[in-house]
Order: C-alpha cells, then structure tokens, then sequence
C-alpha cells in the first residue's frame, strides 16, 4: 500500500476509532517550482535531522538572517507542542520532511510495518501543514530493499556526514564540511544540538564567502533536473 494510502486509511481509523481528529488542511499543489537563488559556484543542500527541539529556533533565526533555506526531516513524535515552530519553518521556505514517527531502525522492520510509521508522521505533518509532498530520511539511514518502491515521494540520504551527533564540537564538524564539500552534496546534520547550530550557522557563512549557496534538497534536486519521483533515492547531486 502506498504510504499516502495508507495515510488516508490511518487517518480513517482516527476519525472513527477516536471521535475526533485536528482536519486537514486543503492539499497545496503537489508540483511547484522551487524559487532558486542564483549562485555562480554552486549548490549545496544543508539537511537536519531529528527535530524539532529546544535548539532550532535559533537555526531559524540565524538562516532567517543569511537569507538561506534548509531541509528539515521532522519526527512525528515531537511535533506536538512545536506546532508554531513547524508552521514557522514552512513559512520561511525551508523543506519539510519526514523522518519517520518513532526514529526506530526501519531497515530492521517489515517494509508494511516501516512504511506504517512513516505513514503516521505523514498524517502529522499532513495534520499540522496540509497535505504534501514530505519527502523521506529514514533514521540511521536503514531501510528494506523494497521500502523504496511503497514510498510516494523520494528517498532522501547524504554524501557528507560530520557525525555531529557523536562529537558535539561545533570547530570540528565545520572543519570536517567545509573540508570535503562539493558542489551537489547533501550534508546530514541533527539541529538537536547547540554545537550544530553553531556549526550550521559558521558552514553557512564560510560557503557564501565561496560563493557557494545553500539551498533546499527539493531545489538542488530541480537545479540538477532531477524529478521528483516515487521511489528515487538521492546521495547527492553531480
């Protein structure tokens, strides 16, 4: 079953099981064409993991002030009392995503069970911003072979990957980005850490010295001509 499907179905089950449930919101177009900033020496995509938490309000508000949109793969189990945070991250332009509801390891679950966890943080998300196209992170970047082909929306992973997760300095994952970056690459980040931010915010301003522009995955993705298509995995964009 497809995971907007299976979406709906879950959605169905709330409404009868429960009594009640938050509406969705009216569907905004499925295809739109991403406002792309001009950038002589090239494209990057800065992605964040895990969120949101205590500490992403002050990444907004640092990419707010270096006019710069990022990629945000959101937990469905930490949306709620960060709704007007998520709502905040659309309105700025930055790329919402899908993380998964629980973060368990879907590559170690049937591809029914995993792609129903991915289902009920779409329903979240779909919930909290209208319906979409939230394109998937799967924790720890595992899934089955075949949970690909059951997804509506694209797969997305990384090429540069500073496991800011388990240094936590914000010197050293700036020095391991800026030292392997490419035009093209997706960087995996997690914006549930001050060192992240820190990071985030000093790899920003270091790239647009290069004349290199941060932007979201969905506009590195058209920049490169790539479509959206059900069941693509990115890496990266050559």
């Amino acid at each position: 079953m497809k995971m907007k499907r299976m979406a709906a179905v879950l959605l169905l089950l709330l409404l009868c099981g429960c009594g009640a449930a938050a509406p969705v919101e009216e569907a905004c177009p499925v295809s739109r064409e991403p406002e792309l900033p001009p950038s002589p020496a090239g494209y990057v995509a800065l992605t964040f993991d895990d969120g949101p938490s205590r500490h992403t309000e002050r990444l907004l508000d640092g990419l707010a002030e270096r006019g710069v949109q990022a990629t945000f793969f959101l937990l469905g189990s930490r949306l709620e009392g960060s709704e007007a945070l998520v709502q905040r991250m659309k309105a700025e332009g930055h790329q919402i995503g899908n993380h998964s509801y629980s973060h368990k390891e879907l590559g170690a679950m049937t591809d029914k069970a995993a792609t129903e966890d991915l289902a009920r943080c779409d329903l979240a998300l779909c919930t909290l911003l209208g319906e979409g196209d939230y394109w998937v992170r799967p924790p720890y970047g595992s899934m089955g072979s075949g949970l690909p082909a059951q997804l509506d929306v694209p797969v997305v992973l990384w090429s540069v990957d500073p496991e800011d997760w388990a240094c936590q300095n914000a010197d050293a994952v700036t020095h391991h980005i800026l030292s392997r970056i490419r035009d093209g690459d997706i960087v995996l980040l997690h914006d549930c850490y001050d060192s992240t931010v820190d990071a985030a915010l000093r790899t920003v301003d270091a790239l647009q010295e290069r004349g290199i522009q941060p932007v979201t995955v969905e506009q590195l993705a058209a920049l490169r001509g790539k479509t959206a298509q059900s069941g693509a995995v990115f890496l990266r964009f050559p």
